[in-house]
């Protein structure tokens, strides 16, 4: 399931857009926002799709040695290993998987030239060379492979990224948390289980659907009053100086502190803090953070949130402290 760190970062990008708009359509945002969301789930089953198209391309090599004139040693005994992986074959024939893409029409037809270039550096890659001629040729080598393949190999494959990013610029933001979904889904695989295996869902529970929808409408429509709160607690800055994205991010700490009463604080200010490192400025989660802490102190005085549920009762005073 889609991690609550990469709804966070997609209502941001969802909330810039807005900003950047010419009209105040909410209704058409949060369109866009489910469907940037959608979008990564795509993405999830594209992975698991392109380990099927590896080990695909793998035997369609083997077969064209075979048919060589003139066939070498190597082309007339050649290592199935990867070919015959049983974990890919146990995703090939995962019926959930099948039906996905079927429905959404992924593929790789037009981006088979990504595929030769990643089976052909796969083949010098040490890992794989250690599992294709390695004596053990049993389940668990082929789902610790094929694990390291996602989890290792297309994760620092600069050709895969920069492809995945001319396919959809939803995708600029979403490789490290949909390999780990992937990495994942691989681990739980095993020999008891088959073409019914269930994959991961596109978000944990009906919460993290909700949670991402009211986090984004409620950051728009309390917009002037986030201004004003971060406007007060700025005594020092003129607003307008302000970067654009540190204002979004701690609009949206802001928003997410007072609508989810079972987040904890400092749950949601880690998070944005670290969400800033990585879309703002070089110093602004330092910039970040010590607003937000002026702007919680405000809060708290006011009683503008309160937070309730197991071991959350006091916690904002703890906070305090």
């Amino acid at each position: 399931m889609i991690s609550r760190r990469l709804l966070r970062i997609k209502a941001l990008m969802a909330f810039y857009a807005f900003n950047c708009r010419e009209d105040d359509n909410l209704t058409q945002a949060e369109t866009e926002l489910m469907f940037s969301i959608d979008k990564t789930y795509d993405l999830y089953h594209l992975l698991l799709m392109l380990v099927v198209e590896l080990a695909d391309m793998a035997n369609d090599r083997i077969e064209q040695a075979l048919q060589k004139l003139a066939p070498t040693y190597e082309d007339l005994n050649p290592k199935r290993k990867f070919a015959n992986n049983r974990v890919v074959e146990q995703l090939r024939n995962n019926s959930s998987f099948n039906g996905y893409i079927n429905s959404k029409k992924l593929s790789w037809v037009n981006n088979r030239h990504v595929l030769r270039t990643l089976y052909d550096r796969m083949l010098q890659w040490e890992v794989y060379k250690q599992y294709i001629s390695a004596e053990q040729d049993n389940y668990q080598a082929d789902r610790k492979f094929i694990t390291r393949l996602v989890a290792e190999f297309f994760a620092m494959s600069e050709d895969l990224n920069s492809n995945l990013e001319e396919q959809s610029i939803y995708w600029n933001d979403d490789m490290e948390y949909i390999i780990a979904m992937a990495e994942k889904t691989l681990k739980n695989f095993d020999t008891e289980k088959n073409k019914e295996t269930k994959l991961m869902p596109l978000f944990r529970n009906d919460d993290d659907a909700e949670y991402v929808k009211i986090l984004f409408t409620k950051a728009i429509m309390g917009n002037e009053k986030l201004s004003a709160l971060i406007d007060r607690n700025t005594a020092n800055w003129e607003i307008e100086r302000i970067a654009l994205m540190d204002i979004l991010v701690m609009k949206l700490a802001i928003t997410e502190i007072i609508e989810f009463p079972e987040i904890p604080t400092k749950v949601t200010l880690n998070e944005y803090i670290e969400i800033a490192k990585y879309y703002c400025t070089s110093k602004s989660s330092t910039f970040v953070n010590g607003i937000l802490d002026k702007i919680m102190k405000e809060m708290r005085e006011e009683g503008m949130f309160k937070k309730y549920g197991r071991g959350l009762v006091g916690e904002d005073e703890e906070y305090s402290e």
